[in-house]
């Protein structure tokens, strides 16, 4: 049961990576809380992809880690493994979370990953070494795992065999169809401690590592979110995974449009179509005023709030559907299609007040590989963030619709009145819509071509998924960097050079 976890711990420790509701902290080895713990991230209620147990690990009154944490005496280790593997066996039906043992500032730590099952609803008895064991059903409630009751058990017991569709065996596919490649270019961008070992494993068993595989050992299937993620043409297994992008010159109603589709690995093609609407339809204006030296500026749609409604589609669609996300764009506004709608729990009203706040989602794993990704921040933060950035921008209010039987998802982001139309369709227009970071990295990269290394030394960074995150990854899907490899990104010869757009966007800095 233990294993090298696909985490980044301190990440972990600190709550950059994982919410509350998906972390616990025990100072020492107490067996009936950890065990009902796990449970209750076993049965998933919130279909949030399970959590974490931190054994060693202190925290405040807040619920905030302390360091350095009490940490395990190393003579323990074996007998808590052992009474945890007793521990787990006594789960209705069996679960079993996967182990790490993690060293954090000198101090020993054991690391539970429990996932969503696949057989819920589980339950696990109040006392583990009482002889007259009584069972009962756990969730997560916030930050804190209770009992289920009443209503809520007979909403978890509904639950029975519902495993969230990306959760599931792909019994289309094997596990050979998942491409290491890959899932080694994943784990070293996350910065996982499973990355030093990747490379010799196999498919199979780095798969299981990172919960992309499941079944017995003679029977593997790889699951959907795996195939998703790690496999060149998902369109293969699920038909019309892709975003199609259509700049509507003459607006909705005219004759023309150019049309540009996106396919492959999930992440890529979402930030592959990202780069082109900001490389092609996002754009500045500068406006002057006669009373004040500075200038007013705006976007025609902010780039923080076109992001986060394409990955709100890619997050929360469902990839049953034959249908793509579609991304269309005029002169007048720039609009997100998915199918199918939200949640009937959810209002409209409460998408337009920035409250919108789901129960289930539709697609746990996707929307945990995309927060490691930094793509989204998860647990319903998108909307909130694309009312607040509008604001900021001075453009009018987003519109969100959707019809009563929730068939389809529309985002509308308007024009800002102010924004200045191009006459046509903007190619590959150079803009500053560069963050300080990129921009300090295109400077250094003016100096020729050179090694991720080399480039993360002479920024004077240490930390590997900041420099990539921050720095090297906006570079490269914003068209200011390319690959000299591109076909090999994990290459040791690999080395990152100056596209055209980035010597302009220099030129125009400094002329």
């Amino acid at each position: 049961m233990t294993n090298k976890l696909p985490i980044k711990l301190l990440d972990l420790l600190r709550q950059r990576t994982v919410e509350g509701a998906r972390i616990e902290y025990k100072a020492g080895w107490n067996p009936d809380a950890i065990l009902r713990t796990v449970c209750a991230f076993a049965n998933d209620f919130e279909n949030l992809g399970g959590g974490y147990v931190v054994i060693g690990q202190d925290c405040d009154a807040s619920g905030q880690p302390i360091f350095p944490p009490v940490g395990l005496a190393a003579n323990q280790l074996d007998k808590i493994q052992q009474e945890l593997l007793a521990a787990c066996q006594l789960i209705q039906p069996p679960y079993f979370p996967v182990l790490s043992l993690q060293e954090v500032e000198d101090r020993q730590l054991i690391v539970l990953k429990a996932p969503g099952g696949m057989n819920r609803p589980y339950k696990a008895p109040a006392s583990v070494s009482a002889k007259h064991k009584t069972w009962h059903y756990y969730i997560r409630r916030y930050s804190s795992t209770v009992e289920a009751k009443g209503e809520t058990e007979r909403e978890l017991l509904g639950l029975t065999a519902q495993v969230p569709w990306d959760d599931r065996y792909a019994q289309q596919a094997r596990v050979s169809d998942l491409s290491k490649p890959l899932l080694l270019e994943y784990l070293l961008e996350v910065g996982s401690a499973l990355a030093a070992d990747a490379s010799q494993m196999t498919v199979e068993d780095l798969g299981r590592q990172m919960n992309l595989v499941g079944g017995p050992s003679e029977s593997p299937w790889p699951k959907n979110v795996g195939l998703l993620f790690f496999n060149e043409t998902p369109g293969r297994f699920f038909p019309y995974t892709q975003i199609d992008v259509v700049w509507f010159p003459e607006g909705a109603g005219g004759d023309r449009f150019d049309e540009k589709i996106f396919k492959g690995p999930l992440a890529r093609m979402t930030r592959e179509a990202l780069g082109y609407i900001q490389r092609n339809y996002l754009h500045e204006t500068v406006i002057k005023h006669p009373n004040r030296a500075e200038a007013t500026r705006v976007w025609n749609f902010p780039y923080a709030a076109v992001e986060e409604a394409v990955v709100n589609a890619v997050y929360h669609r469902s990839y049953e559907e034959r249908e793509p996300i579609e991304v269309r764009i005029s002169r007048e506004e720039l609009v997100v299609l998915s199918f199918p709608g939200p949640d009937r729990s959810i209002k409209l009203a409460d998408f337009e007040a920035g409250r919108a706040v789901s129960r289930r989602y539709r697609n746990r794993r996707i929307g945990e590989f995309l927060k490691e990704l930094d793509l989204t921040e998860g647990r319903s933060t998108g909307v909130p963030k694309i009312l607040k950035v509008m604001a900021a921008n001075g453009s009018p209010p987003p519109q969100f619709e959707t019809d009563d039987d929730r068939f389809a998802f529309v985002i509308r982001l308007p024009v800002h009145p102010q924004a200045q139309q191009p006459s046509a369709r903007v190619t590959d227009q150079v803009t500053d819509q560069v963050t300080d970071e990129v921009g300090k990295l295109l400077v250094i990269a003016e100096r020729g071509e050179q090694s991720r290394r080399t480039l993360q030394d002479a920024l004077g960074l240490k930390h590997i998924p900041h420099f990539r995150s921050a720095y090297l990854l906006p570079a490269l899907v914003g068209g200011y960097l390319e690959m000299t490899l591109p076909g090999q990104p994990n290459s040791r010869l690999q080395r990152y050079r100056l596209t055209q757009r980035g010597r302009q966007w220099l030129l125009g800095q400094h002329p």
